[in-house]
């Protein structure tokens, strides 16, 4: 080092989690370990057990002496380095040639998606909940979206095991909006402060916001509604077709086939009872189906009885469920013969884009309504809640369809 000119030295450590969380003492003894060797720039890697591991990570950016380059491995730890820039770390890691490693984003996504280089402190943190996570699509059309109307936020996709704990260490109001996925629509509503009406009747949220003046977390469902009149509105436009039009809901009186009973389920049903609908739920644990049917006031028959169910003809299913995401793309929660006796068929997935489902209710002559309406119109509802603004509808509908 003493012969060196003009090279700069890099001192780097791995923090190894013996079953123990990295905690601001333990990194702070191996900066100070680090800043000893008297290097001009200091680097930490660390194991990381769950997310909220990530925090004391972030502290020891904005409070680093000199030049920090930090990363938490793994998938729990991949905020480290989309929120690097925000905390000022010296400069953060990617993957080369469209290469999956666990913790590190492409380095495509760092210069198209996320844009790391307009990350700076006031930079206000939007994410996704979920478990698994990696399949959103969320990042690809928030990030845009912010940059399209000049506001200063980054969404990023959050690996989280216990959804309450995250809430507890991520408290600040710099972390100021969510999307909630599978499986924390309904465990989320108990993390909430105040919960919309709508939300609280479905019991499941899939938006939380921050509220800046208190910091209080406020819970909403846009589920309900994106998918409700996803499938109003192509019923409409078959019956436009057919010489039919109405103002009263296409969907009233229908015999309505959910499949799913988790947080997307709650809302498909109460949204499908809210407009009329004759409601039936399946759901692989019958118990599930059954309280979810109690507390719509509809009914719930066993989930092996699906295939068989044909009281009639020109029912609508809608599938809940996460059979047929990837990478099980190859599954679908009801056999195509079956199908034969729907008039509509939605599927709430949308990776892939057009499932085996909505293939083969192709196949027998259905209408099909893609998960990505749905989730085209529940993020334009959530877009509005997160930046207590107008979302640009023509914009990001225009990215969902070009993306996807």
């Amino acid at each position: 080092m003493s012969s060196r000119s003009n090279s700069k030295i890099i001192a780097s450590t791995y923090v190894i989690n013996a079953g123990n969380p990295p905690t601001k003492d333990t990194l702070c003894n191996s900066i100070i370990n680090l800043q000893s060797t008297g290097a001009d720039i200091i680097k930490l890697v660390i194991d990381v057990a769950y997310i909220t591991d990530v925090a004391p990570v972030f502290h020891m950016l904005t409070h680093s002496q000199l030049p920090l380059i930090a990363r938490a491995a793994g998938d729990r730890g991949l905020i480290s380095q989309l929120l690097g820039p925000k905390y000022g770390a010296f400069f953060v890691c990617g993957s080369l040639a469209g290469k999956s490693t666990p913790g590190l984003p492409p380095l495509t996504s760092i210069k198209q998606v996320y844009k790391l280089q307009y990350v700076n402190p006031d930079t206000r943190v939007f994410g996704v909940i979920s478990n698994p996570v990696d399949h959103s699509k969320g990042p690809l059309l928030h990030n845009p979206a912010f940059r399209h109307t000049g506001y200063n936020g980054i969404y990023v996709p959050l690996l989280v095991d216990n959804v309450k704990e995250f809430f507890r260490v991520f408290s600040c109001n710099d972390y100021a909006g969510f999307s909630v996925g599978i499986p924390h629509k309904e465990a989320a509503v108990r993390c909430c402060d105040e919960v919309d009406p709508l939300a609280k009747s479905i019991g499941a949220v899939n938006t939380i916001i921050r509220r800046p003046s208190d910091g209080k977390l406020i819970g909403y469902n846009t589920d309900c509604e994106a998918c409700v009149t996803a499938i109003e509105d192509a019923l409409r436009e078959r019956q436009k077709t057919n010489g039919r039009a109405s103002n009263v809901s296409p969907i009233a009186g229908k015999l309505f086939v959910l499949v799913g009973a988790g947080g997307a389920g709650r809302a498909i049903a109460f949204g499908a009872k809210s407009r009329g609908a004759r409601v039936v739920i399946f759901n692989r644990k019958y118990e599930r189906a059954k309280a979810l049917a109690a507390a719509v006031s509809c009914e719930a028959l066993p989930y092996e009885h699906l295939n068989d169910f044909c009281p009639e003809k020109g029912m609508i299913l809608a599938n809940a469920s996460a059979v047929g995401m990837q990478p099980k793309s190859d599954q679908t929660p009801i056999s195509k013969e079956a199908l034969r006796s729907y008039e509509l068929v939605f599927d709430a997935v949308y990776t892939p884009r057009n499932t085996r489902l909505l293939q083969e209710a192709t196949e027998v002559g259905a209408t099909v309504v893609s998960g990505v309406e749905m989730f085209v119109r529940q993020a334009l509802g959530q877009f509005k809640l997160f930046t207590n603004g107008l979302a640009p509808v023509d914009f990001m509908r225009r990215i969902v369809y070009e993306q996807f």
